[in-house]
């Protein structure tokens, strides 16, 4: 794979960040939580992070979630897949979503 497809990748591995009162708990002890692709592995996720946050990771944790079974009346579907992955940061580095100072 060439440098710029491999920056290309990166810069889509990242879905967005994952909002929840979890989140924000582990937020206080500087570790962050990201939607992520679902065949991103943990390496890609640590470059991900470091080249669009311009941060030093610490550690990267990876949970799959697989998809509910939902139905409505006769029918039945079921949602999509999804992973998330916990990033740590190291000491004296901080990302800020709202922009705030």
């Amino acid at each position: 794979m060439s440098v710029a497809a491999h920056q290309e990748r990166l810069m889509t591995v990242l879905r967005g960040p994952h909002l929840s009162e979890k989140s924000h708990f582990v937020a206080e002890k500087n570790q962050f939580v990201f939607k992520v692709r679902t065949d991103a592995n943990k390496a890609e996720i640590k470059q991900a992070v470091e080249l669009l946050f311009e941060v030093t990771v610490q550690s990267v944790k990876v949970i799959n979630y697989q998809g509910k079974v939902k139905r409505h009346g006769a029918t039945s579907g079921r949602r999509a897949s999804w992973k998330k992955a916990y990033v740590r940061l190291a000491e004296g580095s901080h990302i800020d979503f709202l922009g705030g100072e």
